[in-house]
């Protein structure tokens, strides 16, 4: 027999009563309906596809949300299997595999015997492996489950092209500052769920910085929140009047939108190198910041660099592949923190220098041709001849060495015959030297 609710025999709060007592206070303010959802207003909104969705209740296909921590993804997968009248069924990527995932599916067979539907939940799904999403496949298929997927990383590259193909994409926005505020000032007044019983006390410059520095995640938001309220001791009239630095103490650290593993990894570093290719050194120089700040590999950021020296400056100043590979070798040597430097040193330089892309194109027209002329012979007056044999057959015949024969260099042709003439590398009239902006 399952435990009470509300309490036992013996007046004992129940297991449910306790664990609900004890939750954090982002698991204690989760929405219970769409009216107290906050955000998302692109697809909860008036007529948007997850109101329609709710409000329809019955046919909910399979769902991959995808969005960064902390903007309701596992709210909402709730809610649509509640409106849905289904089994919520949650496994964690992390800790579950396919015998969690082949468990569910049987108990969702049985559960289908007796008209229960039961949506699948999934976090993190993107940590499954190929094997363990083609498990998927068919219960998701034969509508045994209505798998609703969670992740923060890009499904085009996480999740198997089959199972993407049987279910839709959402894309869920980080929430904005004035989200985030409702939602604080919902918990610090709420006296069931919330703070409101701990008689909070916050300005409303203190709460803004709660929520600015959250980064548009919900849960970090709480959690400070939660932190700088418990951390505050009451006063002589029974108030706890939160300090600002109370609260930067409990945000801890800024956060930074920053995965060293995901896509987001990579945005940040095509952001820095498309900046430095626009020669703007201020927006060079902060996406440095957050990509060095939010934990990056120095060595990573310093190889980019080095690349960019080459492909995007190239011989308009020679000086700049130097400066990245001193900041490369440097940040080798002593790392970071004090890494930074140099590396700040190469992007503004690398940003103010004067951009070509000559050598990037040269080659490019070089490769075409060598992939077109792979089987081409080498031309007998550029080979070596290191025997009599290879001397007979008029290797190196021909040659002219340029250091005793000065018209060798244009009398002499180095391309093979069907070649003759090409040019690869354009000069450019541009001023070479540092300092373009």
């Amino acid at each position: 027999m399952a435990p009470p609710t509300t309490g036992n025999l013996f007046g004992e709060p129940s297991l449910a009563a306790h664990a609900e007592q004890f939750a954090p206070l982002a698991d204690r303010m989760r929405p219970r309906s769409l009216s107290e959802f906050v955000g998302q207003d692109h697809l909860v909104g008036e007529g948007r596809i997850l109101r329609r969705l709710l409000e329809g209740g019955s046919n909910l296909p399979s769902l991959i949300l995808w969005g960064a921590p902390g903007t309701g993804k596992t709210t909402l997968g709730r809610l649509l299997a509640d409106k849905s009248k289904a089994n919520f069924v949650p496994l964690s990527a992390v800790f579950s595999g396919v015998k969690d995932l082949r468990a569910a599916i049987s108990e969702a067979k049985h559960e289908a015997r007796f008209g229960k539907r039961t949506v699948l939940f999934i976090d993190e799904i993107h940590r499954f492996n190929k094997g363990q999403q083609d498990a998927l496949l068919h219960a998701v298929e034969d509508g045994t489950v209505t798998l609703i997927g969670a992740t923060t990383e890009n499904p085009s590259f996480e999740v198997t092209s089959a199972l993407l193909s049987r279910c839709r994409v959402l894309v869920l926005n980080p929430l904005g500052e004035t989200d985030l505020k409702l939602i604080l000032q919902r918990a610090l007044s709420d006296s069931d769920r919330g703070l409101a019983r701990l008689n909070p006390q916050m300005a409303a410059d203190v709460l803004e910085r709660v929520a600015h520095s959250a980064a548009g995640d919900a849960r970090v938001a709480l959690a400070a929140l939660e932190a700088a309220v418990e951390s505050t001791e009451l006063d002589e009239n029974g108030a706890r009047h939160i300090a600002l630095e109370t609260v930067i103490e409990a945000l801890g650290r800024a956060r930074y939108a920053y995965d060293k593993g995901g896509e987001e990894h990579y945005n940040l570093a095509s952001a820095l190198i498309k900046s430095l290719r626009n020669s703007d050194v201020d927006a060079s120089l902060y996406w440095l910041a957050r990509m060095i700040e939010g934990g990056a590999d120095p060595i990573f950021i310093a190889r980019r660099l080095c690349i960019l020296a080459s492909e995007d400056i190239g011989l308009a100043d020679p000086q700049a592949m130097v400066q990245a590979a001193a900041a490369a070798q440097i940040t080798q040597l002593i790392g970071l923190p004090e890494a930074l430097f140099p590396l700040s040193q190469a992007t503004i330089y690398l940003a103010r220098a004067p951009k070509s892309n000559t050598v990037m194109k040269a080659y490019g027209a070089a490769a075409a041709d060598a992939m077109e002329t792979a089987r081409e012979p080498v031309p007998l007056h550029l080979r070596n001849a290191p025997t009599p044999l290879m001397k007979r057959l008029g290797y190196g015949e021909g040659y002219r060495y340029v250091h005793n024969d000065p018209k060798a260099e244009a009398q002499m042709p180095c391309l093979p015959e069907s070649l003759r003439g090409r040019k690869y590398f354009e000069e450019e009239s541009q001023e070479h030297g540092y300092g373009k902006n």
